[in-house]
């Protein structure tokens, strides 16, 4: 060829964001595809440390010095990063090289987002198919001999004559009816509601009143709603027990004090169910409490999972069968100091 090759227009044209740091981190160079994903300028980028360009990482910065150190290479799938308070999923590839006597490391970061989020929703679709089928077994075989150990309890207190016997046969049927309530709770909703056209604040609205009345002073609850989401159609009681779950469940994590928000938008484009919707309403469920366990986010929407002491596991996985019924979706994403549960739910009119 007679023209030279331009390799800064090569790189700036690649569609994987690029670094290249030294050991200490220090950016020396960015592409264009690094200037988006990072939301800075190239010159803000130079010189500038990798572990203060993002709010936080998944990928220990240690591994890119010791890549460095020992002039390796390296990658690591699905790591997260959080950029402005948005999580972000890219494909991290380091390499090591020498550049003028120096050993650098070249960093390429593949944004994974779409991609991720299909996964998890088939994953979770999947194992929530799968819990339900379980659970509901399992919930009839237990539901069929509790039914004949409370009649017999009856059956056995018309017998007997003196009443501080009968307390036992009292304390049988209590229990056998609490855990009938409980078995009834497992297998949830059995299909969806009466639905009609509602305005999703007022929903919204009705849920923090309730949730206002008996959280502890130091919790603040707060609105950032979008007025211009059009009305859905959904069953108002389904969708207002399907939010309250959540939004107690960042009650108790707070404990005594901190911050809940409630936010709204509208989602353009959204992939549901399998289904792409052109329109349909976000719900974010933002608090800042201490994060829910890594242990524990995987099986976060499975029955009987729970991270709280004396609670039943029960809150989420009803609260995804009815958005679900709804054709909606739920994600979340948690990590020390910031939780968010994000609902949508398609908007058809």
């Amino acid at each position: 060829m007679n023209n030279p090759i331009n390799i800064q227009t090569i790189i700036d044209s690649q569609l994987t964001a690029v670094l290249v740091v030294d050991g200490d981190l220090v950016v020396h160079f960015a592409n264009t595809a690094a200037e988006q994903l990072l939301t800075l300028s190239k010159r803000r980028l130079k010189d500038a440390r990798l572990d203060q360009l993002v709010e936080d990482i998944s990928l220990d910065m240690r591994r890119i010095q010791r890549c460095i150190e020992l002039e390796q290479s390296f990658t690591n799938s699905e790591v997260q990063i959080v950029i402005d308070g948005l999580p972000r999923w890219v494909d991290v590839s380091v390499t090591a090289f020498t550049l003028n006597r120096r050993i650098l490391a070249l960093m390429e970061l593949r944004l994974i987002d779409q991609q991720k989020k299909i996964s998890q929703e088939l994953q979770q679709r999947a194992q929530q198919q799968a819990a339900r089928e379980l659970v509901r077994g399992l919930a009839h075989e237990i539901k069929n001999p509790l039914g004949g150990l409370r009649g017999a309890a009856q059956l056995l207190e018309r017998e007997l004559e003196k009443e501080e016997l009968k307390e036992f046969t009292h304390l049988i049927i209590a229990q056998a009816d609490r855990l009938r309530n409980l078995v009834d709770r497992l297998l949830g909703p059995q299909r969806p509601g009466k639905r009609e056209v509602i305005n999703l604040h007022s929903v919204l609205e009705q849920v923090r009143r309730l949730v206002s009345m008996d959280m502890a002073p130091g919790i603040s609850l707060m609105r950032d709603y979008d007025p211009s989401i059009p009305d859905l159609e959904a069953d108002p009681e389904q969708l207002q027990q399907a939010l309250l779950n959540m939004v107690r469940n960042a009650v108790d994590a707070l404990g005594d004090h901190g911050h809940i928000t409630l936010r709204t938008r509208t989602a353009f484009q959204v992939m549901l169910q399998g289904k792409r919707y052109r329109l349909a309403a976000e719900i974010r469920i933002i608090d800042d409490g201490p994060g829910i366990p890594a242990s524990l986010q995987d099986t976060l929407f499975y029955p009987m999972v729970t991270g709280k002491e004396g609670g039943t596991g029960l809150g989420l996985s009803i609260a995804q069968e009815l958005i679900h019924q709804h054709q909606g979706h739920i994600e979340c994403q948690s990590r020390p100091g910031h939780t968010e549960f994000i609902i949508y739910l398609p908007l058809s009119r």
